[in-house]
């Protein structure tokens, strides 16, 4: 592996959001991942791109979108409610450039949208959700009380994008989406991989077992002393899950030595 080139692209939604995102190119068209970040994330987020890199020493190529609301994209942000729409307008990306195999990989919000996008029928060869919960409204923990006000408040809908740069509606959830655990059942015979820390301060234990007993067939990683999302993504566990995204897709995996990278 030799050489890397990561560039930005603009995709468009099928309903009409223009997303700014990162192509981490190596050059085959046999396997790439779309990383999908959390909540006021991006994927200029440092976490995000530490993330990115270590898939790609892995031999993967990765698309990460700034998802509607985010980053440099247009539109408003759902909480993985019409993301849907941007997933697959990465995953349609994707195909059109050549990529042979395609895994969707998401963050919290992010895996939020990858398991509604797969369940709802997307397209998608392999998916991996970290962080993610199974069933809507927890407000049982500060970090999540705190979203809600994000959406629910005038105040904090305009205190996000002040402070968070982060454009947020409520209009998504009328009437009420499905919930990730209504619909990842529908996942199957695609592989699924289900991770969550033992610690999560947003989304206690209770939402991967919604997930699980929804979906019987997915491999299920329960972190010890793992925190939420990509903050809390170690390199070992990065590692882990290009592991299982290769063997998912049928590849064999491909390390880049340090004076390999570009």
């Amino acid at each position: 592996m030799a050489f890397v080139l990561v560039h930005q692209v603009f995709l468009r939604t099928s309903d009409d959001v223009r997303l700014s995102a990162e192509h981490w190119d190596l050059g085959g068209r046999e396997l790439a991942c779309v990383v999908a970040h959390g909540f006021t994330g991006s994927s200029r987020n440092a976490h995000v791109q530490r993330i990115c890199r270590g898939l790609v020493e892995q031999g993967i190529s990765v698309l990460a979108p700034d998802f509607r609301g985010h980053g440099r994209s247009s539109g408003r942000g759902s909480a993985g409610v019409e993301e849907i729409h941007d997933i697959a307008a990465c995953v349609r990306w994707l195909r059109t450039a050549g990529y042979r195999h395609v895994a969707i990989v998401g963050w919290s919000m992010g895996g939020t949208a990858v398991l509604r996008h797969a369940g709802l029928g997307g397209d998608a060869d392999a998916v991996v959700s970290v962080s993610a919960p199974g069933v809507w409204f927890e407000r049982g923990t500060r970090p999540m009380r705190l979203v809600h006000w994000m959406f629910e408040s005038r105040t904090g809908r305009v205190a996000t994008r002040v402070l968070k740069r982060t454009r947020v509606s409520v209009d998504a959830w009328t009437p009420l989406p499905e919930a990730p655990a209504d619909v990842a059942g529908a996942i199957a015979p695609r592989p699924l991989l289900i991770v969550h820390g033992d610690a999560d301060g947003y989304f206690p234990i209770t939402h991967v077992e919604a997930l699980s007993a929804a979906a019987p067939t997915a491999q299920v990683w329960i972190e010890p002393e793992m925190g939420h999302a990509e903050v809390a993504t170690t390199a070992d566990l990065i590692t882990r899950i290009g592991e299982w995204v290769l063997a998912a897709c049928g590849q064999r995996a491909t390390v880049c030595d340090d004076d390999e990278r570009d």
